[in-house]
């Protein structure tokens, strides 16, 4: 740099000894000092310590240079708010730097700095820092005194983990951590009440964290790591996110609770290990970019994944179907209530012989509701759409009256003995839960005509169906079943519907042909090769008659 550049400040310009009549242009005395400084771009190797003759420097910008070092003198340049370094051979920053009080902008991308100074944390007005693309293995943990940052670019290092404190940084909006070798994100990240673009691809993660406080996190961009679990408290709470991309992951299935990302424009789930998707996913209002390919999707065929994103959410709102309207109409609420009685709908109970909490999010049904019973006798009970994690064991107090049972959309993982006791039951929805088996009490609902078992654990066929004659219809959709048993099957005469779409059936056995009572079979979306999906379009009594040609003689 040429030493008349550093001295500007103090020497008289040369025109000032020859000419003594200045126009106005020509003040030299009445010239400000230096405020800005750019010499990028060039070839300088090192930076003169006499940069501190230009106090009054707000902007200095020497990127793409080949600087191996920083004058320590830097840090007397008290007024600078914009520091520019990147793209240059820096492997260590002057302890001087510290000093720069109004430094807003700090840029270090692209140089060989493979640590910082502790006491980093002093820049606190820094507003926007840089560090991408260094050898960084770690992060001061002093950073958590920078509460105005708001941008923070720690791409491409080599950092195995983030030191908790980051969270401290309340005005942190961007945060980018791609390219690292992060195997966890700390649970604290998840406070950071600002964030509202989080970039950790490429990283070696195996699970995301929950994020209670995100409320404005609207991108989350978590590709190519090794995430294999995508849980409903992940995403319950980013109620402002516009773009999820968690393409090349191991992600097996996605959850229901997907569809409470009301502003979710940019789904990438492309290259993971997703079978299935929740239906419902059609029905996101914003969503406008949504990848699955490459995924082992069995219920999408590949043609239709190539159409675009409208068809595909098409396609999934037709699948829809009888998930969205409950079998249970909310009854009108007319009846005079009594203060206690409030949340109770007690004409509902008297007149329309219905119990109902449904849709309250609640762990457990509140005594109030079986109090209200009393003697009346309810036909229909609907628990759906709550946290409920076992079946209310007071539902037994209803045995003598209650023949339909709605327990759908809740956490239920096995079913009790009271429920066997409900001998007049004929309806039972327990669809969307976590059930794998089911107990051989339920042998006593002998009255039962139709069963929802879809959207659970089941991996085998529930034996005790078999023996519960009076069944007429079995939803079993969206499971894990391996096989049926026909010979057992055909026993069951007044068997009318079958649905085991969407499970895990290699093979249809040829007997099930035999079972000539059943007037709707539904396999679509198996992995087996036969009856092919031509055969199965023309619908129940083609496929029947097919694996009934199939019998060896």
């Amino acid at each position: 740099v040429p030493q008349h550049v550093w001295r500007i400040n103090l020497d008289t310009p040369e025109e000032a000894h020859q000419n003594l009549s200045f126009g106005a242009a020509d003040r030299w005395w009445e010239q400000t000092d230096l405020t800005k400084l750019i010499l990028a771009s060039n070839k300088l190797q090192c930076l003169s310590e006499d940069v501190k003759l230009l106090p009054a420097l707000t902007v200095l910008d020497v990127h793409d240079n080949q600087l191996t070092s920083l004058p320590s003198a830097l840090g007397q340049l008290e007024n600078l708010q914009k520091l520019d370094v990147s793209h240059n051979k820096l492997k260590s920053i002057p302890e001087e730097l510290l000093q720069l009080s109004r430094l807003k902008s700090l840029l270090l991308h692209y140089n060989e700095l493979s640590h910082l100074p502790d006491g980093f944390g002093q820049l606190v007005n820094l507003e926007e820092l840089d560090l991408s693309n260094n050898h960084l293995t770690d992060i001061p943990t002093s950073f958590a005194l920078l509460i105005n940052l708001v941008r923070l670019n720690l791409a491409c290092n080599q950092l195995k983990n983030l030191p908790a404190d980051i969270s401290a940084m309340k005005s942190l909006r961007h945060l980018d951590c791609t390219k690292n070798y992060l195997e966890t994100v700390p649970s604290k990240l998840a406070t950071m009440a600002s964030l509202e673009q989080l970039y950790l691809r490429k990283n070696k993660l195996r699970s995301l964290p929950d994020f209670p406080s995100c409320k404005l996190l609207k991108e989350l961009h978590a590709g190519e790591n090794q995430i294999e679990i995508l849980n409903a408290e992940n995403l319950k709470h980013l109620n402002s996110l516009s773009v999820l991309e968690l393409r090349d992951n191991k992600i097996k299935s996605v959850p229901d609770e997907i569809t409470l990302l009301q502003k979710l424009e940019r789904l990438d789930l492309a290259n993971n290990d997703i079978s299935r998707l929740p239906y419902t996913l059609g029905n996101l209002p914003q969503l406008k970019f949504l990848a699955l390919e490459g995924n082992p999707l069995r219920t999408i065929r590949r043609d239709l994944l190539q159409k675009g994103t409208q068809e595909l959410l098409k396609y999934l709102r037709s699948k829809i179907q009888d998930d969205v309207t409950s079998p249970n109409e909310e009854p009108p609420v007319t009846a005079m209530t009594l203060p206690s009685e409030s949340r109770i709908n007690m004409h509902a109970i008297t007149s329309l012989k219905l119990l109902e909490y449904s849709e309250k999010q609640a762990a457990v049904i509140p005594d109030d509701m079986f109090n209200a019973v009393r003697s009346n006798p309810v036909a229909t009970v609907n628990f759906s759409k709550n946290q409920l994690k076992e079946v209310p064991p007071r539902i037994v107090e209803l045995k003598d009256s209650v023949c339909d049972v709605n327990l759908g959309f809740n956490k239920i993982s096995s079913i009790s003995l009271e429920l066997c006791m409900l001998h007049k039951l004929t309806h039972l929805d327990i669809r969307n839960n976590f059930l794998t088996s089911l107990p051989e009490e339920m042998e006593a609902l002998t009255r039962l005509q139709i069963i929802n078992l879809s959207f659970n654990r089941f991996k085998v066929f529930p034996s005790v169906l078999y023996r519960i004659l009076a069944l007429e219809t079995i939803l079993l959709s969206n499971n894990q079943v391996g096989s049926v048993d026909p010979l057992q099957l055909k026993k069951m005469e007044n068997l009318g519907t079958l649905d085991l779409q969407n499970n895990d059936l290699l093979q249809v056995p040829p007997e099930l042909g035999n079972c000539e009572t059943l007037r709707t079979l539904l396999l679509e979306g198996n992995p087996f090769r036969t009856p092919r999906a031509a055969v199965l379009a023309k619908g129940t009594a083609a496929v029947l008659e097919y694996l009934r040609s199939r019998i060896p003689a």
